[in-house]
């Protein structure tokens, strides 16, 4: 079957997908993201950084050629969307829906998002419902949490893999999402880049993290940020996420963001006083088909 230029154009292909769509991912940063960081780390780490099965990426652009908007998916992981019409929802859940791709979760900007799980529920017979609501943030003034906790923050090192990967599975437990990897090759390769940073003691005892994702189109977006149950209330998470976000600037980023969870107005709170501003809500749904079945996956 053909598609005229203004259809959703799906493939397999990451190469061809950037030099399609690359230019527009660039146009917006902040607001891309998610899909500029899962290119990157597919780009630089093969197409089975996320699991065995492969990516798809697709791109809708009108009759002169250009990009408006994008679509990724990692499986088991969600589709990832930038923002787009109810129309363009319609248009790519009808397409979705037609090449028998079967979507868990999908998650973007909350206009974006609510359209598609509208169309989903259209096109598909399945049951969306709101999994979680995000904010994403841009640092403007960083602001040091004052006072600062004793001790100081440090680069995570090859000494500390084991820690790093046990905090990880642990932040995603609490979390409640499933490992983007194993956690010890997600500690191993967070190591060999650099991008995590340690609040310690005075006496040289790791009590928080706070990770980067690798700058791209000048952005560098913090996670995670975890601090153990027992050690919260303290001002670490605060201590790091400054430090981090220093870093951060230090190596030349042009904008620093984070994403966090509505539902937790403690850390919205904490990133708000260390200087960063809003700059859209998220939203994540998920779907479970009518009558029974195999219930959504947690991306």
């Amino acid at each position: 079957m053909t598609f005229d230029d203004d259809d959703w154009q799906l493939t397999g292909d990451l190469e061809e997908f950037l030099g399609r769509a690359g230019a527009f991912l660039r146009s917006e940063p902040a607001l891309h993201t998610v899909q500029l960081t899962v290119s990157h780390k597919l780009r630089t780490e093969g197409a089975t950084a996320y699991g065995d099965r492969a990516p798809y990426y697709g791109w809708l652009a009108d009759k002169h050629g250009t990009v408006r908007a994008t679509v990724l998916r990692t499986p088991p992981y969600q589709l990832n969307l930038t923002a787009l019409t109810a129309e363009d929802a319609d248009a790519l859940a009808a397409r979705l829906a037609q090449d028998g791709r079967m979507i868990p979760s999908a998650g973007g900007p909350a206009e974006a998002a609510a359209a598609f799980a509208a169309a989903s529920e259209k096109r598909t017979g399945t049951t969306a419902r709101l999994r979680m609501r995000q904010r994403l943030y841009r640092l403007g003034t960083l602001t040091p949490p004052e006072p600062t906790p004793p001790g100081n923050a440090r680069l995570a090192a090859a000494d500390d893999r084991g820690l790093v990967a046990r905090w990880y599975a642990e932040f995603c437990a609490d979390v409640g999402e499933r490992a983007a990897q194993d956690p010890d090759g997600w500690a191993g390769s967070k190591l060999a880049r650099g991008g995590l940073m340690l609040w310690e003691t005075p006496d040289g005892t790791p009590v928080a993290m706070a990770g980067t994702t690798p700058e791209v189109a000048g952005q560098v977006r913090v996670a995670p940020v975890y601090t153990p149950a027992p050690l919260r209330g303290r001002g670490y998470a605060g201590a790091a996420t400054a430090a981090v976000s220093r870093a951060a600037l230090d190596s030349g980023a042009k904008e620093v963001l984070l994403f966090t969870d509505l539902a937790n107005p403690t850390s919205n709170g904490l990133y708000q006083r260390l200087g960063y501003r809003a700059v859209t809500d998220f939203s994540l749904y998920e779907f479970s088909e009518q009558g029974g079945g195999e219930g959504p996956s947690r991306t």
